[in-house]
């Protein structure tokens, strides 16, 4: 709160934008019409406002004596609905020989505009107004500017005691600052975090992503911040519970963790007959999609929510879930093209950590991957508004141990070989542009098998590179 001395200096201020004086103690409008002003803050000074009741105009005191009720009339301007959003303020009684003053303190919000009843109030030197429509849009736009994503957020209550700041020294800072910066670096350690967003300066404590990343006990802020893993028997969650694990602290440490639980306890592979005398090994879930499925969860997750990130297991496929829905710039039906990061700060420190590439790319990656693995491709639910929801098919047995796709037809004989490379041809020749991974699905082979046969279509070739090439058949000698 403010000293009696800086009272005594506002009492007599010229700076009339930022000061009210009143010796009324019933006309409320016109209290709540300063404190509007006050929070809305158009000149943008960044300071706080005072409304003084208990002097005139030329900063004399009426000779007031503040008593209780009028204490609880003017704090309870704060939250009677008729302020929104709610002014932050602060009310005190300060005395003086020449009587007493009730000093109102309101700090400009983050929120611009505030309203008291509907109407936008300002302060223009002296005088107090209804703000016009570019002032309002000039509020609203700081608003924007204002508004910073969760993991950007302060975390009060937090301190630097409650982050690993070893690991964040010796392992973290150095692999974003390059060496001769931060060998050069002189700063103090709140300064070294708030340069790379781990630090509020402005209210003196570490941001959300820092407690998300680097924190000793995320939890104790963030109820959700973990992983739930569930192993049911059969296909559906009514199944009975086999297995059950929960991951959780930082995510510098939780990240290999689960990792290495996936790698090692999800992740099956067996071998199968294919002929005689030869074997091929199966396994249920390619790695590296799993894996990358799961970081896009701890990266993208709604950190707000209590609901934890689950990872269920089932005998017939995967299905991860973590709250928050689809994200700023991405809509369900521009998905998976657009993309965007409801936690910017939390996407930059996994990139730095080798975890995600952050190039848009990951579920194009992983529906690759399921198909060269043999599965079906993932199937993403973007329906739901308050949360997303991936189920990722496992590689299923089909005779013969050949893959998801293949049939003994496809395995056994040259006429069905033949039938297939001559549908391959006619499905190019109709769309140049057409993916191997279209060509499996249509064919309902697997996609391995696709490749092997257009290896052998020699005449046919593939031009350009990645998804912008198209095929190509070249007419030879022996027909095309």
């Amino acid at each position: 709160m403010i000293s009696k001395e800086e009272i005594q200096g506002l009492l007599h201020s010229t700076e009339n934008f930022r000061v009210e004086r009143t010796v009324s103690t019933t006309n409320m409008d016109k209290f709540c019409e300063a404190i509007c002003a006050f929070s809305n803050d158009l000149p943008d000074s960044r300071q706080k406002g005072y409304l003084l009741i208990g002097a005139h105009d030329d900063g004399r005191l009426s000779g007031l004596k503040v008593d209780d009720a009028l204490l609880k009339k003017i704090s309870g301007i704060r939250s009677d609905g008729n302020i929104l959003p709610l002014p932050v303020m602060t009310v005190e009684r300060v005395k003086f020989p020449d009587g007493e003053l009730l000093v109102a303190e309101v700090s400009p919000s983050l929120l611009p505009p505030v309203r008291y009843r509907g109407r936008v109030f300002i302060r223009i030197g002296p005088r107090r107004d209804i703000a016009s429509e570019a002032e309002e849009r000039i509020l609203t736009e700081r608003r924007m500017a204002y508004m910073a994503t969760f993991d950007a957020s302060p975390c009060f209550g937090a301190t630097l005691d409650d982050l690993n700041l070893e690991y964040i020294k010796n392992e973290y800072l150095p692999s974003v600052v390059t060496p001769e910066v931060l060998a050069d670096d002189k700063r103090d350690i709140k300064e070294q975090l708030a340069s790379v967003r781990l630090y509020d300066r402005i209210h003196g404590c570490p941001t959300y992503a820092a407690l998300i990343l680097f924190g000793k006990n995320p939890r104790y802020y963030l109820p959700g911040a973990y992983v739930q893993f569930v192993r049911f028997s059969g296909k559906t969650i009514g199944g009975e519970v086999l297995n059950e694990k929960r991951f959780q602290g930082p995510l510098f440490q939780l990240l290999p963790a689960l990792e290495s639980f996936v790698s090692d306890a999800i992740i099956t592979q067996r071998p199968v007959a294919v002929s005689l005398f030869r074997e091929k090994t199966i396994i249920n879930y390619p790695n590296n999609a799993l894996r990358e499925l799961m970081m896009n969860a701890c990266m993208h997750r709604d950190y707000q929510s209590n609901m934890p990130i689950r990872l269920y297991q089932f005998d017939d496929h995967i299905e991860i879930m973590n709250a928050g829905g689809l994200y700023g710039e991405a809509r369900p039906e521009n998905f998976p093209n657009v993309n965007d990061y409801r936690n910017p700060i939390i996407a930059e420190a996994m990139k730095e950590m080798k975890y995600v590439n952050m190039f848009n790319q990951g579920i194009r990656r992983v529906q690759d991957m399921l198909l060269d693995n043999g599965n079906k491709e993932a199937v993403f639910d973007v329906s739901k508004i308050t949360a997303f929801e991936v189920t990722v098919p496992s590689t299923v047995d089909v005779p013969q141990g050949g893959t998801q796709g293949d049939t003994q037809d496809d395995t056994q004989g040259d006429t069905q070989g033949d039938a297939l490379d001559r549908w391959i041809e006619e499905q190019i020749k109709r769309n140049p542009k057409i993916t191997t991974e279209e060509l499996a699905r249509t064919s309902k082979k697997g996609l391995a098998t696709i490749k092997r046969h257009i290896s052998k279509l020699t005449h046919i070739k593939y031009v350009g590179s990645g998804y912008s090439g198209h095929w190509e058949i070249v007419e030879n000698d022996a027909g095309a």
